[in-house]
């Protein structure tokens, strides 16, 4: 018997190896790609389903807090009741801090959510009373807090994404209800694994081992999230001075060689269009910055005469500068749809060179005027 619980000890410790050596490639692991981005333009809300359900599925930290909360609980009905606490304190946050663009550096809310891991693991272990020699926390009013600390970080990565203002409420929803299916997917995985291994006179030592490695990844990476966050704010300090080095090198034109420069304001959350006229065959050299924050945007160009609603897109992505050349396939309005997903407004320098025509001056002077103030763009390329 005794082999055999060795045996089964070092196979467990080898699992942990594993989990930990993918903890470390995962640490930095923030954010959403600019796959994830593209992806979720076209797609709608079932998009943002999916999103919500992979994100969970790939979030080691919250896998981790998950699998340490069912780890010491036997009965259904007690896992039902940790978990639910879990998703409300999270679904909470999720919604408050999105509908009211509140966002946290992503590095420390990771960092704190390690150590949320860590807590669970104490937990687990008793260390309350055998090594502070003090009643444990009430298990269920923390499980509810740390869930909301959760919903801050999913709420970050939420923000993210480019959301319709006029359907944020069911974008909302939709990526929550993806985060519940990959949670119910892999509690369901977990739930299987602990219940197979507690038939094992090994459990026990296993209980341990696991618990300890949770506090020890945990605090990595905790460790790992911090250095980011210094790193990140040591970027940030370094930038301001460099920033007009660096967009100098990305510019295909000298500013002084560009025809026009127009400055288009992007409201908080909100959106803007901004179109010249070009014949068919006519060049387009363009370029634009923000003076902060990115922006989705959709360079498209739509057809003269064609009442169908068809537009043609260029170019889709979320940045802080773009710059390029455009030669129109067709003759019709060709130009940008900019989404401010901020907090704050967003002023764009747009600068450009080549035949086309402002649609924003009369055509009978050179004067450079400020871009239309309208906000209706003329199609909705989110949903």
């Amino acid at each position: 018997m005794l082999s055999i619980t060795n045996r089964l000890l070092w196979q467990s410790r080898w699992l942990l190896a594993v989990f930990f050596t993918l903890f470390t490639s995962l640490a930095f692991g923030h954010g959403m790609s600019e796959a994830e981005k593209l992806l979720i333009i076209e797609g709608g809300n079932l998009r943002f389903i999916w999103i919500g359900a992979t994100h969970m599925l790939s979030g080691y930290d919250h896998l981790a807090f998950v699998f340490g909360i069912i780890f010491f609980l036997s009965k259904f009905k007690d896992i039902v009741k940790y978990i639910t606490a879990f998703t409300v304190g999270h679904s909470i946050t999720l919604i408050i801090a999105t509908f009211n663009a509140i966002q946290i550096n992503y590095f420390l809310i990771d960092a704190v959510i390690a150590l949320s891991v860590c807590y669970i693991a104490f937990q687990n272990l008793d260390g309350f009373n055998k090594h502070l020699n003090i009643n444990a926390p009430n298990m269920l009013t923390m499980i509810f807090s740390l869930g909301l600390i959760h919903g801050l970080g999913l709420s970050t990565r939420l923000q993210q994404l480019p959301l319709d203002t006029d359907n944020l409420l069911l974008n909302i929803i939709s990526f929550n209800v993806g985060i519940e299916l990959g949670q119910i997917s892999a509690l369901a995985l977990m739930l299987l694994f602990i219940t197979a291994f507690k038939k094992s006179h090994a459990f026990p030592a296993f209980s341990k081992v696991c618990n300890y490695f949770l506090i020890l990844a945990g605090m990595f990476l905790f460790l790992m999230q911090m250095h980011g966050y210094e790193h990140f704010v040591n970027t940030q300090a370094l930038s301001t001075p460099v920033k007009p080095v660096q967009i100098a090198k990305m510019e295909p034109l000298k500013s002084a060689d560009f025809t026009d420069t127009i400055m288009v304001t992007i409201p908080a959350r909100g959106d803007k269009e901004y179109k010249l006229g070009l014949v068919k065959g006519a060049t387009l050299n363009y370029e634009w910055k923000t003076d902060k924050g990115v922006l989705f945007f959709d360079l498209h160009g739509e057809p003269k005469g064609d009442n169908s609603g068809y537009f043609k897109s260029f170019d889709k992505n979320t940045k802080a500068i773009a710059s390029g050349s455009l030669t129109s396939i067709f003759e019709g309005n060709h130009g940008w749809y900019w989404k401010n997903n901020n907090a704050f407004p967003v002023v764009i320098t747009l600068n450009v060179k080549g035949a086309y025509t402002r649609l924003d001056v009369p055509t009978d002077t050179n004067v450079t005027k400020p871009a239309a103030e309208n906000n209706v763009p003329a199609h909705d390329t989110i949903d």
